[in-house]
């Protein structure tokens, strides 16, 4: 890719271009008063749980992890165990719910 200068009929089109984008009020408005977000947006973060389709190893991993931390924390009675069990079943639930109504949806 060069980085020479453009040709003439190319840099008169992108002149004009420019100068029809200046003229645009509502444009510049908004590009003035863009801000970045710092924080998500909750109806999009909903919206992607909500569209989550879990792979059947990804279901059968969670189900094994919360499987195993759950006979841990029997057996042990650690309360990190029991809540690293607690933060994972959750999770595991949903995925597996998900994957059954994709599989009988069909």
């Amino acid at each position: 890719m060069s980085i020479g200068r453009l040709p003439d009929d190319e840099q008169r089109i992108l002149d004009e271009m420019e100068r029809a984008l200046r003229r645009d009020r509502r444009l510049d408005r908004q590009l003035r008063t863009l801000r970045p977000s710092r924080r998500p947006d909750p109806t999009r973060v909903l919206i992607r749980i909500a569209a989550y389709s879990p792979r059947p190893r990804t279901v059968a991993a969670l189900l094994a992890v919360s499987i195993g931390l759950m006979v841990a924390g029997i057996v042990t009675s650690e309360p990190g165990v029991i809540w690293a069990f607690a933060g994972v079943w959750p999770p595991t639930l949903y995925a597996a719910f998900r994957l059954l109504c994709r599989w009988t949806e069909r």
